[in-house]
């Protein structure tokens, strides 16, 4: 950590004084410095080509900030890189928003800074812009963070919830629930003999590597809040279509499954933060899932349904003892606060 003449974040660090700039000078713009972010404007001025943009913003509250396999910075930043690279854009710039509670360690704070700093590097991001606020002790839990991000969507490409045909086989990119589960577990001081890690990780690679196959790639989402039902629920409703998935195809680590049966939870509607859905072509749907075995990210990759001209508008899974029961679309958030 650099030398910062106080060991927590104090009220004054967000007055916009002497105490704000030495909070940045000394531990943001060592970590996310670069030659558009130092000018220190209170805009960023990007140069990006023509075509289309893809644009989003987040915000990450989740609780615990230090987590198994993270923290809620390499979330905040992978989580927005996610939600453009499942537009099939190349996500370029980030911006990032500090609500920091006073008291904060310092230590805390640059430990979480180190680890976005590692995840844009790892997706190919630049931070370009950003703001620091500090609240008194109790006006938010330790450390909020809010980032947007934009990136370019290539010609030729369009990627829609709405573009969905039948035949299309579903793909998930891995192991379904990680993220939900371990925080679930460490909030509730479950223990397993194989710890549960958080598989937060930016998905713009295999995207790229998907997209290299074939652009005609009609589905992309990153299945967090609400998981992989949430997500067909709201495909299936916007193409009017229906969405059939088999039990026995479905990718669940062994832990990940342990767990829900003991909370009583469905990895279905457990959040992910490293995963994607596709609905792909039939026809390309063996070199696409070929090409995402070969990623890191996708290794795990299965085709676990199709897309159907029955039931339109709803999802059904076919369990192993090859009975069909619909998939609902959750109700609520089983636990809050996972991103």
């Amino acid at each position: 950590m650099p030398i910062i003449n106080h060991q927590r974040v104090q009220l004054s660090h967000g007055s916009g004084g002497r105490m704000s700039a030495e909070l940045i000078d000394k531990l943001f713009l060592p970590r996310f410095g670069n030659p558009i972010l130092n000018r220190l404007e209170d805009q960023a001025t990007l140069d990006i080509g023509p075509g289309r943009l893809a644009f989003t913003t987040d915000s990450f509250v989740v609780d615990p900030i230090f987590f198994p396999g993270g923290d809620i910075g390499d979330l905040a930043i992978n989580g927005t890189v996610n939600d453009i690279a499942v537009s099939g854009a190349k996500p370029l710039f980030l911006s990032a928003a500090f609500i920091l509670e006073e008291g904060l360690p310092m230590l805390d704070l640059h430990r979480i800074l180190v680890s976005m700093e590692i995840a844009a590097k790892n997706a190919g991001v630049v931070i370009v812009t950003g703001d620091t606020k500090v609240v008194n002790i109790g006006s938010c839990d330790k450390i909020f963070i809010n980032t947007t991000g934009i990136g370019m969507i290539p010609e030729g490409t369009m990627i829609s919830a709405a573009s969905l045909k039948p035949g299309d086989a579903i793909i998930v990119s891995g192991t379904l629930g990680d993220h939900g589960m371990a925080i679930m577990t460490s909030r509730k001081g479950l223990s397993f003999q194989s710890r549960i890690l958080s598989d937060t990780a930016p998905l713009n690679h295999l995207v790229d590597a998907m997209l290299a196959v074939s652009k005609n790639i009609h589905a992309l989402r990153d299945p967090t809040r609400g998981g992989v039902a949430a997500t067909l629920n709201e495909w299936a409703k916007a193409s009017n279509l229906g969405i059939v998935i088999d039990e026995e195809k479905i990718p669940v680590r062994e832990e990940v499954r342990a767990a829900c049966e003991i909370l009583g939870i469905d990895p279905l509607y457990v959040a992910n933060e490293g995963k994607l859905v596709a609905a792909v072509p039939e026809e390309w749907a063996e070199r696409i899932i070929s090409s995402m075995k070969s990623h890191p990210q996708g290794k795990n990759s299965a085709i676990i349904g199709r897309v159907v001209e029955d039931h339109r508008g709803m999802v059904t899974i076919r369990t192993a003892l090859r009975v069909e029961r619909i998939v609902d679309m959750p109700l609520g958030e089983q636990l809050p606060r996972i991103c």
